[in-house]
């Protein structure tokens, strides 16, 4: 019998930052689905000492996939070792680590290593891997070595903010509204058609056609992961022009007086269309406002909607 065939391989970039910037970014998992393009969200299930386990939920080769990892951070070292404890097909064993070496004071290189291993040794599968690690390793990196660059003027371009109402209703109902977006088309009047898949319980792909107040209607498709009766996390990857990230939560928390529904967004505003969308004399101020109405307006008739239904229940 034949040795199981792991493979070995290594992705470096050298980013214009300090090596403990690069290395707090990577070591903050609430940071990765701004960070890194294929990660959808990240849950941290526990953490003692220097040891955690998470929960990631991201795309390879445009199928959205989760697994859970084991890390072991090491910030006087500046490494992080990780390793998936439950694998997705065709991965039957995934880890590696990330080193971050200082070059000077104001450069470091990020080194990416990963070991990896197909189920039943499949050619197939090692090949599918391969590509899936190679895409989003350089991906990951690329994005990486951007973020960190920019992340002294992401100040002003990054925001998040949130919109609630209280519900006479419970909390299972008004996550049953939001989960069930397959009938939003005729339950919310800014949905002008909607496409919902769930091939894996907990893991959506929603591609929809919301309109404007104008009548225009555009187009959108945003992964979410869903955790029963309590919360609903999402990235849109079809951004607006005026975006270059967007991601949110919905969350339903009861209590004896009822439930409070809310709807979060994080975004980063894309500069370079301020001015093409808004007019020459437009900023990040204005855009922020832009943003900011355009996500509350529908959040906020959603939740409206949700409360309506839970409460008639």
């Amino acid at each position: 019998m034949s040795q199981p065939g792991l493979r070995e391989v290594e992705h470096e970039i050298t980013v214009s930052a300090p090596a403990a910037a690069v290395y707090r970014l990577i070591a903050e998992v609430e940071n990765w689905p701004r960070i890194f393009p294929p990660t959808i969200y990240v849950d941290h299930l526990e953490s003692t000492g220097n040891a955690e386990r998470i929960r990631i939920w991201a795309t390879a080769n445009g199928e959205a996939k989760n697994w859970t990892s084991r890390r072991v951070l090491d910030p006087d070292r500046l490494r992080i070792e990780f390793r998936q404890e439950v694998s997705a097909p065709p991965v039957a064993a995934m880890g590696g680590t990330w080193i971050i070496e200082p070059l000077d004071e104001a450069t470091s290189r990020i080194r990416l290593l990963h070991d990896y291993r197909a189920v039943d040794d499949d050619p197939d599968g090692l090949r599918w891997i391969d590509e899936a690690v190679d895409r989003n390793s350089r991906s990951e990196l690329a994005a990486l070595k951007t973020n960190v660059e920019l992340a002294h003027a992401a100040e002003e371009v990054t925001f998040s903010f949130e919109d609630s109402v209280r519900v006479a209703g419970s909390a299972k109902d008004l996550y049953d509204f939001v989960n069930e977006a397959h009938l939003w088309q005729e339950r919310l009047p800014h949905v002008a058609s909607v496409r919902l898949d769930e091939d894996v319980p907990g893991l959506q792909t929603l591609e929809m056609e919301t309109r404007a107040k104008d009548g225009s209607t555009h187009l959108t498709k945003s992964y979410r992961v869903c955790f029963e009766g309590r919360k609903i996390a999402y990235k849109q990857v079809t951004l607006p022009a005026l975006m270059t990230l967007h991601t949110g939560y919905w969350t339903f928390t009861q209590d004896a007086d009822g439930t409070t529904a809310s709807s979060q967004h994080t975004v980063v505003l894309n500069t370079e269309n301020i001015t093409r969308i808004l007019g020459p004399d437009a900023g990040v101020a204005e855009a922020r406002e832009y943003v900011r109405t355009a996500l509350s307006t529908n959040s906020r008739a959603t939740l409206g909607y949700a409360k309506t239904y839970a409460e008639a229940r």
